[in-house]
């Protein structure tokens, strides 16, 4: 069963006396509220649901030449220009009263589905939207989340992706109503659910939470009318070996203690192929050994840079002979490593 499409003034929660600056405080706040990215689980596509009834009435409410058209009109503002004109062109072809129009649709006046057959009809029938070749308003603007690993954030990625949006009735044009009654096509509703497929493409470097901009790839306001953009949200997957910060990459790095004493070649991971790398000796936990360009793309075209974090970790369990090495080592006189740090607390 069909139902009404909500006051844009109810979705805002303002009055039809509010002015510009309170309706814009009432978006920005509602907005903060619903949008979908503060949401999980079952409430996120209610959210997204919510979110885009709020966009669409702030799109009308928030210009005040829309508002005014609104306000006239209802939902069937945007077709209130060629309304006007229908009106003009059949109130001239009767008396000055405009007779023809009231003998036409009746003194109630015409639903709006009538005027675009009566005025247009012979090119609605030939399958063309009463509005093509007028300027019509942008569609609204879709987002969709995409998750990515870090690995597919480095060089980019071309994803397809399933989109499903409420698209104008191709019968009725959007107004549910063919000759004043409900359109069989739609059932009155005026939309239908729609679904398709899109190849994007995600540029490399993308950060947790970035928003790519696809224009034109968004949802239609009218049957062939000027879509809106389409937003990919962008969300890195944690990644098991790798760390991010900023456009930089951390690794840690396990190392034997004879590796961090005597220093050593070993073998060492990259988001690409494994590199050598060369362990100073004497080394200690938590140094950082700095490999440039093995980051992440910045917007400059150059890449981070890769940092590998030693942490020195016992082997286990321990062989007799490396137990008896470390076992000749606590016989040898060593300073006390924690001298410093009593010390510093007083003692």
């Amino acid at each position: 069963m069909a139902t009404a499409q909500r006051d844009y003034y109810d979705i805002l929660g303002v009055p039809r006396t509010a002015d510009q600056d309170d309706i814009k405080k009432a978006f920005r706040r509602l907005a903060r509220q619903f949008h979908p990215d503060l949401h999980s689980g079952s409430r996120k596509s209610d959210m997204e649901r919510k979110f885009k009834e709020l966009n669409e009435a702030y799109e009308t409410l928030g210009d005040p030449e829309r508002r005014k058209k609104y306000d006239r009109y209802g939902h069937q503002w945007a077709q209130a220009e060629a309304f006007e004109r229908a009106r003009q062109q059949a109130g001239a072809k009767g008396s000055a009263d405009g007779s023809a129009w009231t003998e036409t649709f009746g003194a109630e006046g015409p639903d709006f589905s009538d005027v675009f057959e009566t005025i247009f009809g012979g090119r609605a029938r030939r399958g063309e939207s009463p509005g093509a070749g007028r300027s019509a308003a942008p569609g609204e603007d879709l987002v969709t989340t995409v998750r990515l690993t870090l690995r597919e954030a480095l060089a980019g990625v071309t994803r397809r992706i399933h989109l499903s949006e409420e698209t104008p009735c191709p019968t009725c044009h959007g107004h549910g109503r063919v000759h004043r009654r409900a359109c069989p096509a739609c059932g009155g509703a005026g939309s239908k659910t729609d679904s398709r497929l899109l190849d994007v493409k995600v540029p490399a470097g993308v950060h947790d939470g970035t928003k790519v901009r696809i224009p034109g790839k968004g949802a239609s306001r009218t049957v062939g009318g000027r879509r809106g953009d389409l937003y990919l949200h962008v969300q890195l997957e944690p990644d098991p070996v790798f760390e991010r910060h900023g456009d930089d990459l951390h690794v840690i790095l396990p190392i034997y203690p004879w590796e961090a004493a005597l220093g050593a070649e070993i073998t060492a991971p990259t988001l690409g192929d494994p590199i050598k790398i060369k362990i100073p000796a004497d080394s200690r936990s938590g140094h950082k050994l700095r490999i440039k360009g093995k980051g992440m793309p910045t917007e400059l075209d150059k890449r981070g840079d890769l940092y590998f974090v030693l942490q020195i970790a016992l082997p286990s369990p321990l062989s007799d002979e490396e137990r008896q090495a470390y076992e000749q080592m606590a016989r040898t006189p060593h300073p006390d490593l924690r001298a410093d740090l009593l010390r510093k607390t007083g003692h």
